[in-house]
């Protein structure tokens, strides 16, 4: 999930409706993986979990792609590229990567990257967006063609485990009702390398968008950067806290309703 919206998947967000209803209108990861959402849809899509099986979690993540022709904006969330534009580009995890804005960022960025998500419609249209931007680049490329940088898995995230480690693994928007945020986390904090980064960004359960409706009553969906840090061991000596903060933004409704919410971000290091 990539985005912010009622999936599964780990979702981004910027604040602008493309058609999705945002992290509290599909049921909510992906880019990607389990979704978060705020009513605007930017991200790109997620996983799902918790009592439903693996296939019939990623049967109801593809129809409720299917239902729209675009569920996000195709815009990176602005946490990513505040949090990640300084670091030195490695190999990164896009733990819920739904319509791949994030996956794409990071590739054009020079990462290499492996972009998960539960649905295989998601992540056809995110190999198709990265299709198109790499045709884009590859245009004004003195070398030619550009080749992918991303590698796109399709998984649910609450069984999924990654192979190897990563000099950067992020996850945002990762709320949804059918899937407890903890266990993924927790297995996006194991995939960090010694000198990596592990960057969450979600919803924080006291600055919800006013049209969220029955979310605002399942606050388990939702964590502060205090939960974050106690639930994935993050005061242990091999982290360093490097962000841990709320931060206000304005978001647009479905129906064009304004107001402000607030991120929790989350950026640590793990010690060598």
């Amino acid at each position: 999930m990539s985005e912010h919206s009622g999936h599964l998947h780990g979702t981004h967000d910027d604040g602008t409706a493309t058609g999705g209803s945002g992290t509290f209108g599909r049921g909510s990861a992906g880019g990607n993986g389990t979704s978060t959402d705020t009513g605007t849809g930017t991200g790109t899509g997620g996983s799902i979990g918790s009592g439903i099986r693996g296939d019939d979690a990623a049967s109801v993540w593809d129809e409720r792609y299917r239902s729209k022709p675009q569920m996000w904006s195709g815009k990176p969330n602005p946490q990513l590229v505040r949090e990640v534009g300084g670091l030195h580009p490695g190999k990164a995890l896009d733990l819920g990567c739904g319509e791949g804005a994030d996956a794409i960022w990071l590739a054009q960025h020079g990462w290499t990257v492996t972009a998960v998500d539960v649905s295989a419609v998601a992540l056809e249209r995110a190999h198709s967006h990265e299709k198109a931007a790499l045709a884009r680049e590859s245009v004004h490329a003195a070398e030619g063609n550009i080749g992918s940088r991303i590698t796109w898995q399709q998984a649910n995230l609450e069984e999924w485990k990654p192979e190897g480690s990563f000099d950067l693994v992020t996850s945002q928007f990762l709320h949804a009702e059918e899937l407890a945020w903890q266990g993924p986390l927790r297995t996006a904090a194991s995939a960090v390398k010694p000198g990596g980064t592990l960057l969450v960004v979600g919803h924080h359960p006291d600055h919800l968008p006013p049209w969220g409706g029955a979310h605002h009553h399942r606050r388990e969906m939702f964590y502060t950067g205090d939960d974050l840090v106690r639930e994935l061991g993050l005061d242990g000596p091999e982290w360093q806290l490097e962000v841990l903060t709320s931060r206000e933004r304005p978001v647009t409704g479905p129906e064009g309703q304004h107001a402000t919410i607030a991120d929790v971000v989350l950026r640590a290091t793990r010690l060598p």
